[in-house]
């Protein structure tokens, strides 16, 4: 046989066996799911990304045919339960539901073991949760134009929370802060509880945390909200300005969040996971659920999905340069 004639005999068998491996890949995304999902929550229980990811993972189930079982994997600002699913069987059983930490983590750590873009797939973004600059109720101010005057008339005096250095409830007071020249002592705790509650206690005079999280000890009168960092005002605070409109024209922060699978989960597979996470959140009981806590249900497609993540991811890798956080 001459060289010629045996490669066209490859070309042909392959162009022959690829029809039968797209149908099996077809055969096997159709029988997707075959046992439970794991949503892997890579922060603690309870926490602001925790109550909306089992919200969506309740009624996901209902239209996946497999329940979809929320596991929580904290550690790291998320990067411990995000590398686990990179790093999973991309079988489309085991799925992320990651924040807006995944945008900041690169620019935070030198080297980190899995890449967001290259390891792991977009499937739909979420929700976003605004952040609420909230400030201790023993606090001698009222709004925001006085939160700034005593600020001003203290600088370096006053002490803010955060869920953790480089977390976005972090940055959302480094970027109010920086636009008004201000100067405050940032203390970082481990998650939201705790930087909330010492808030509350006056061990710390003010923070900006997700809306979802500050809501009972506002409602309490243990913390007074002073301004929200969406583009709107919000249902659960209608009395409560924007940052935008009250002090910073066009500030917007949010804690984003989304879904995402390891990088080679087949097509199929993702446009189902897609398709369940949009019926979620055109679902009324899981809008109004998401309502109360003031959290937007956004929704998209895979590649809108993408793109926002490389444009977040450019945006906050400026932040952060500006800021001088860096947590190795």
């Amino acid at each position: 046989m001459t060289r010629s004639n045996a490669l066209g005999r490859r070309a042909l068998l392959a162009a022959t066996a690829l029809p039968v491996l797209l149908a099996g890949a077809a055969a096997r995304a159709q029988s997707w799911p075959q046992r439970p999902i794991r949503l892997i929550i890579p922060f603690p229980p309870g926490g602001p990304t925790d109550i909306v990811a089992r919200v969506l993972a309740e009624r996901m189930g209902r239209e996946l045919g497999q329940p979809v079982v929320a596991e929580n994997r904290p550690g790291a600002n998320g990067n411990i339960g995000n590398d686990a699913v990179a790093k999973a069987e991309p079988d489309g059983h085991t799925v992320l539901y990651n924040t807006s930490s995944i945008a900041l983590s690169p620019a935070l750590y030198t080297r980190l073991p899995y890449d967001a873009l290259r390891d792991l797939r977009p499937v739909a973004l979420t929700a976003t949760i605004p952040l609420v600059l909230a400030v201790n109720a023993e606090l001698p101010v009222r709004d925001v134009a006085g939160f700034v005057a005593h600020l001003k008339a203290r600088p370096g005096q006053l002490t803010y929370g955060s869920a953790g250095n480089g977390n976005v409830t972090h940055l959302g007071a480094f970027l109010l802060l920086r636009d008004q020249g201000l100067e405050a002592v940032h203390s970082p705790y481990r998650g939201s509880a705790p930087a909330l509650l010492d808030a509350a206690a006056g061990r710390v005079q003010f923070l900006t945390d997700t809306v979802n999280s500050a809501l009972p000890l506002i409602r309490d009168g243990r913390l007074r909200a002073l301004a929200v960092t969406s583009p709107r005002r919000i249902a659960p605070l209608p009395e409560v300005p924007t940052v935008a409109e009250a002090l910073i024209p066009g500030f917007e922060v949010g804690a984003w969040q989304g879904m995402m699978v390891p990088a080679r989960t087949p097509d199929a597979v993702v446009a189902r996971l897609n398709a369940a996470v949009m019926a979620a959140l055109a679902d009324a009981d899981v809008r109004a659920r998401l309502a109360e806590q003031g959290t937007e249900p956004l929704g998209g497609t895979p590649e809108a999905y993408g793109d926002y993540l490389r444009a977040e991811t450019a945006r906050w890798a400026r932040v952060i340069a500006d800021s001088g956080v860096r947590l190795d």
